[in-house]
């Protein structure tokens, strides 16, 4: 396992995330009925996300295709899912609402 990056939170529920060596790659902000828009570091829109069921959420990419899925773990951690629906890595909490995201080797 090996750690790919983190997220800070931003004003009016956006996120800005950056990679294992501090550098912003993207950026986040909400959409309607609760999705999230995400873009890369050149404010391009590369993919949503949309609630699903038991407080998972849904990935797709630019056009609409499911991606992946991230499910509740514990303390407040994530679980993320390929669209076949393997394992791809977690997030664990960071200080003042920052995350960290770890790839499973």
């Amino acid at each position: 396992m090996s750690k790919k990056g983190s997220s800070t939170p931003g004003f009016f529920g956006s996120r800005d995330y950056y990679d294992e060596k501090g550098r912003k790659i993207g950026h986040s902000s909400p959409g309607f009925f609760g999705s999230t828009n995400y873009y890369d570091e050149k404010g391009r829109k590369i993919g949503s996300s949309s609630p699903g069921f038991f407080g998972s959420t849904n990935f797709y990419d630019e056009k609409g295709r499911k991606t992946g899925s991230s499910t509740p773990g514990f303390f407040g951690s994530r679980n993320y899912y390929d669209e076949k629906g393997k394992r791809k890595g977690h997030s664990t909490p960071g200080f003042f609402g920052s995350e960290n995201y770890y790839e499973d080797k």
